[in-house]
């Protein structure tokens, strides 16, 4: 089944786009979500003339994630975590507390955004990737230290 994206999916393709995805997945997700229309000759005609407008758009985008990629390289951020024997920390650093400690920072980034595998369990220092936009990923250092005892 052959569709028009009218927006970015990162699993297909960019807003514009004529992409094939399996009959199921267009009928059942796409069309009815809005993501897509039927790529029909009328469609098809559309989309070219609205094809500098949606450039306009993408560029946007691209900008915007260039701007959000250049507040996001070299930041190093710190948490402090309770520590008990052979350094094993009694918690963990999560996605929510990343996207937490970036706010604080003035830097909004969606929790789903933040590329982490599994929590942090370990002290030192761990690079961790973030989807600032299409296809573009840039890394952040969290440095997990002991916390001092009061």
């Amino acid at each position: 089944m052959e569709l028009i994206l009218k927006e970015t999916i990162d699993s297909l393709g960019r807003e514009g786009d004529v992409v094939k995805v399996k009959p199921g997945y267009g009928r059942n997700y796409l069309l009815p979500q809005g993501k897509a229309v039927v790529a029909s000759q009328d469609n098809l005609q559309a989309l070219e003339e609205n094809r500098a407008a949606i450039q306009a758009r993408l560029d946007e985008e691209r900008k915007q994630a260039e701007q959000l990629s250049k507040k996001l390289t070299g930041i190093n951020l710190e948490f402090a975590q309770l520590v008990g024997e052979d350094d094993k920390l009694f918690g963990s650093v999560t996605v929510s507390d990343i996207a937490e400690k970036l706010a604080e920072n003035k830097i909004e980034v969606e929790k789903r955004s933040i590329l982490l595998s599994e929590p942090i369990k370990t002290l030192g220092e761990t690079s961790v990737v973030i989807k600032v936009g299409f296809e573009m990923n840039t890394e952040i250092k969290v440095t997990v230290v002991p916390q001092e005892s009061e």
